[in-house]
């Protein structure tokens, strides 16, 4: 790290070459080394915008800091000796370069030029030896002690007169024994800061030191301050650290204010102005990876009241105990960009959280955490339940899909232990309850083995039969012919059933658990959708898909992706037990209350639930067996407001779900660089090509089969075999019928088929106009009085939606764009006619696409795994950018890349850094304003008064004329085969004048300005105290003649 005192900028260099340069919050910038190499050493020359940098392949860089893009004037390539140290003195031109050899070079920082110091003496003036090694080395301000810090935990100071022996030792962790010897060692001190103030004592500050017998302590940092000791703990190690000072002369009280430590992962500030060192409050967004982000989702020109909501109650969430003073770091002024849309990206992470970051403009600021973790039971370290559990997960609640409606604000959530939890948003802290668990176990009955139904057939369901309540509902009357005992229902991670006290931002509306059957795990999620409008959230994995209505609690359809084609499967897949060789079978079934004909046999569908409590789950195995193979099963934990009496749902026991056998899955590890493969290996090659998982859903109002005259809600359907289904949606009228009447889900057939898996898709009208699916707007939940009577209000609203008029005598109403891995296609809706097709790539495969939207229409954006980013147009599918910019290197990237409106897109470039980029030639343009400045004139502090006695009488040290000793003039040329200089790309006096803007030459003229002044005033100093030495004289000599004037000569 380095710090400039006056300008108040903090630069951080990395091991992957990269400069981090920090001023007030919201100015940040960010450099790269050519060469890559590790940050070993930096030095700013204070005040004067420019920075030094020594890098790990022994090159020394000069940075210009006046322009806002940072670049480089000069660097040196050393050749023949390896740097360790760089040190350059406050308002010197000399820059002292250290090596592994024990030589020190000296450079001119005006030209970047080696200089010859002269001969090395044999005996140097002073030598001062110690029995430990020496980490550091710190000085006094009046140079006439400096400290050291060694490898036994000790510190010695040392007066410069006094050579024989330190004038002090001190051990600061060290047990002192009675009997007079020596400390036992501890371990090493790698750095200390010795500084003083004024008023009081001064400060030792160090890291490390700790003693031995302190085993598994975390990293410290040690304040010592008179006669007081404080151990500062850190979370990380301890990189390096600086204290902050007062003034940058080094020959001057310190007066230290701050201490700023640089951890492994993690930037501290220690205030040492307040009473038992508090931190200050960190306002940079470098708490990305507190824990690894596993998924992200970024939104450009969302609701203007989101941030601000976001913020609100973000704000609240601050933990006390930080200091109350202002952050440290202050230098540098804010960019004046005119981009004015709002952005917010989302981050979910590896134990659970969920992050809203603000990243309008160019800035990015954390709104608000949100904890998942809390919705469930804490993990018991029982090592027998691991040993017996197949899925061993170091993070069971890391995020893995996140789909979010910014007008409603309503958050869905799917995780790697196979549930998924329904968000909504509120200003009020409410306390909610886990009124019942339903738990789900659907079977299939073979009619030609009657013994296994317990009883032969059973009349298929009557359409509107009305399902039993969950209160008298019992377990089937059938008894259990498995004797696995693994195949009851089990959890992940099981769903807390205690009251739950929510603060005000997102709380828990709908939790939603796929459990275990057979023994084996469930599936892992693979999509995810929600339509606030129509209040239903949708997911699928590889066995099938599930829609949910959140409003009414209820499993509208569990249906295998096999299913969904009913008799019109293009690869005749017949559906199988996982326990024994199944005869093609088919069945009716009712979704929502209507007979479809799925298959072209007859077998009786039946379903129950079974009522237990989340920790009777055990106990409840029996009962919850499933005497036949398991389907896509899955409990709904309903999370409600306690008001009263205790509502129930009831669950319609007729949903009909997948035959197919779950398979386990391998969770989604953020340390894996690969794709999620199947942790069961009785997956034979038949499977893998009949396996066909949801890779993606579009709620939208268009035509759900061919030939349609009227738009109705839908849900499109896209598979990894490159298949687009239509769902058909059935919805009550808005207001209390929606909360009573039940939701018809029909599945309606194929609409498509494409190469590759299905990523994206969307929908234009007849004009090529993008159509948003339809939303809710955003309304207290929690409200009472005159606020709920507005909800209630609001609720009864029609949702908005931009459907075309279903009056329009068109041929073609819209248009449906289809993305997959290899290719896109826009078909027209109804008569569902291919009239557009490109294929975007032969040889890789995308892996992220979007429709985006553009101030001048929209187009597909599509990354692929070579690296090329790529947009075509709509309707017409012409390519209109194809950039070559990124080869995939990292599956980080492919699970982290996403494109948003308004060309804009974003990766995790590494675990710790989140990369923006643009396709927007209107950003790109306004993208040099919209940088802060890191530079800004301000004056030099002036220099410490010597004070009257010494300059009368010359005490103290006195300054060395380095132009005489390192100059070209006495000390002459370097050889050229020792350093290698290579210009940058800007001249020699560009670090003053190379600044872009008017800014920077409102800033250069001023400088000049105060550059006169001074020295006008200077001059006028000058003048007036060769007036008073010159009246002073006259007026001696004056008396002295008066004096005089009478004497003789033999008198004197």
């Amino acid at each position: 790290m380095a710090h400039d005192p006056v300008q108040k900028i903090l630069a951080i260099g990395t091991q992957s070459g990269a400069l981090r340069l920090f001023g007030r919050p919201g100015v940040e910038c960010y450099c790269q080394h050519e060469s890559g190499a590790a940050v070993i050493s930096l030095q700013f020359l204070i005040n004067e915008g420019a920075l030094v940098s020594a890098l790990a392949d022994d090159s020394v860089h000069l940075w210009n800091l006046r322009q806002k893009r940072p670049a480089i004037l000069h660097s040196l390539k050393f050749n023949r000796e390896r740097i360790t140290f760089v040190h350059l003195p406050f308002q010197s031109k000399w820059l002292y370069i250290g090596t592994e050899k024990g030589n020190i070079h000296i450079v001119n920082v005006e030209s970047f030029t080696l200089s010859v110091p002269p001969p090395r003496p044999t005996h140097p003036d002073s030598r001062y030896t110690y029995d430990e090694a020496i980490h550091s080395v710190a000085w006094h301000h009046e140079g006439k002690q400096f400290i050291c810090s060694h490898s036994d935990g000790t510190l010695t100071i040392w007066n410069i007169k006094g050579q024989g022996k330190p004038f002090q030792t001190i051990t600061p962790h060290g047990k002192q024994p009675k009997d007079g010897k020596k400390p036992e060692p501890c371990k090493p001190i790698l750095k200390v800061e010795y500084k003083t103030t004024r008023l009081g004592d001064p400060f030792m500050i160090l890291s490390g030191g700790l003693s031995y017998d302190t085993v598994g302590r975390r990293p410290c940092l040690t304040v010592m301050h008179g006669k007081s000791t404080a151990v500062l703990e850190m979370d990380y190690p301890i990189v390096d650290f600086l204290t902050l000072c007062e003034t940058p002369y080094p020959n001057d009280f310190q007066e230290p204010y701050a201490v700023v430590v640089l951890l492994e992962k993690d930037l501290v500030v220690i205030d040492l102005a307040q009473n038992g060192y508090p931190i200050f409050e960190n306002p940079y967004p470098l708490t990305i990876h507190e824990s690894p982000v596993t998924c992200c989702e970024y939104i450009a020109d969302c609701p203007v009241d989101l941030i601000p909501a976001l913020y609100s109650v973000g704000s609240r969430q601050k933990r006390q105990g930080y200091s109350k003073r202002e952050w440290p770091i202050s230098g540098g002024n804010w960019g004046l960009g005119t981009q004015s849309y709002p952005e917010i990206i989302i981050t979910g992470h590896a134990d659970g959280t969920v992050k809203f970051w603000d990243a309008s403009a160019i800035m990015l600021q954390v709104l608000y955490k949100l904890k998942t973790a809390k919705v469930f039971e804490k993990s018991r370290n029982n090592k027998e339940d691991k040993q017996n559990t197949e899925i061993v997960d170091e993070d069971p609640f890391a995020i893995q899909i996140m789909a979010w409606c910014p007008e409603s604000r309503i958050l869905c959530l799917a995780g790697v232990s196979a549930n998924v939890i329904i968000y909504r948003f509120s200003k009020q802290d409410i306390t909610t309850e886990v009124l019942l668990e339903v738990r789900l176990q659907y079977e299939v009955n073979d009619v030609e083995s009657p013994l296994d139904g317990g009883g032969g057939d059973r009349d298929p369901p009557t359409p509107g039969a009305a399902s039993p309540s969950p209160q008298t509902a019992g377990p089937p009357t059938h008894p259990s012919t498995s004797s696995n005992s693994s195949d009851g229902v089990r959890d992940n991670v099981p769903c807390l059933n205690t009251p739950l006290k929510q603060s005000p931002g997102y709380q828990v509306e709908l939790v939603v658990q796929l459990v275990w059957v057979s023994g084996e795990p469930p599936q892992q999620i693979t999509s995810l959708a929600l339509n606030s409008a129509y209040g239903l959230i949708v997911f699928g994995n590889s066995n099938g898909l599930a829609v949910v209505d959140y409003l009414q609690k209820t499993v509208l359809l569990n249906l295998g992706t096999v299913e969904l084609y009913g008799s019109n499967d293009p690869y005749q897949r017949q559906p199988r037990s996982p326990r024994k060789t199944r005869q093609p079978s088919g069945g009716n079934g009712r979704f929502g209350g209507n007979f479809t004909d799925v298959t072209t046999k007859q077998v009786d569908v039946g379903s129950y639930y079974c009522l237990c409590d989340i920790n009777e789950c055990s106990a409840s195995e029996d009962r919850c067996k499933s005497p036949t193979s398991g389907k896509l099963s899955f409990s709904v934990c309903v999370i409600s407001v306690c008001t009263g009496a205790l509502p129930f749902f009831a669950i319609s026991s007729t949903v009909l779900l997948s035959v197919c056998p779950p398979r386990g899955a391998n969770p989604l590890d953020h340390r894996d660089n690969s794709f999620s493969r199947s942790r069961s290996s009785s997956v034979t090659s038949i499977d893998k090509e009949v396996r066909e998982a949801i890779t993606s859903f579009h709620f939208c109002e268009t035509f759900a089969r061919k030939g349609d005259s009227a738009v109705a809600p839908c849900l499109f359907v896209g598979t990894s075999l490159g298949t687009v289904l239509a769902v058909a949606l059935n919805l009550p009228p808005a207001g209390e019928q929606r909360l009573l009447q039940p939701v018809i889900v029909l599945p309606s057939g194929t609409v498509a088929r494409l190469k590759g898996s299905i990523l994206r898709m969307s929908f234009l009208d007849n004009t090529g106009t993008f159509l948003p699916p339809a939303f809710e707007p955003w309304y207290e939940p929690n409200a009472t009085g005159a606020d709920g009577e507005e909800r209630d209000k609001a609720r009864k609203r029609r949702p908005v939606s931009v459907s075309p008029s279903t009056s329009q005598e068109l041929q073609e109403s819209q248009y449906a764009v289809v993305v997959s891995e290899k290719q896109a296609k826009v078909i027209a809706l109804p008569s569902q006619n291919c009239i557009f097709k490109h294929s975007i790539t032969e040889t890789s495969f995308v892996l992220r696409a979007d429709v985006v939207q553009m101030n001048i229409g929209n187009c597909v954006a599509c990354f692929c795994a070579n690296g090329h980013i790529m947009a075509l147009s709509l309707p017409g599918l012409r390519p209109l950018l194809d950039v070559n910019y990124l080869p995939l290197t990292d599956m980080r990237i492919a699970r982290t890349f996403c494109f948003t409106n308004l060309g804009q897109a974003m990766y995790l470039t590494s675990p710790t850094e989140i990369q923006r980029i643009t396709y927007s030639q209107e950003t790109c343009e306004n993208l040099q304003e919209m940088l802060g400045e890191l530079f800004t004139p301000v004056e030099t502090p002036e220099a410490p008064n010597r004070g009257f006695f010494k300059g009368l009488f010359g005490g103290g040290a006195t300054s060395l004329d380095r132009e005489e000793l390192f100059g070209e003039t006495q000390a002459g040329k370097a050889s050229r085969g020792l350093a290698q200089h290579i210009p940058g790309p800007q001249g020699l006096e560009g670090m003053k004048g190379a600044a872009s803007g008017v800014v920077a030459d409102l800033a250069r003229a001023r400088i000049a300005l105060d550059e006169r002044g001074q020295k006008l005033g200077e001059l006028d100093e000058r003048t007036a105290a060769m007036l008073a030495s010159a009246d002073s004289f006259g007026k001696h000599a004056h008396d002295m003649m008066l004096k005089c004037k009478d004497k003789k000569w033999y008198q004197f």
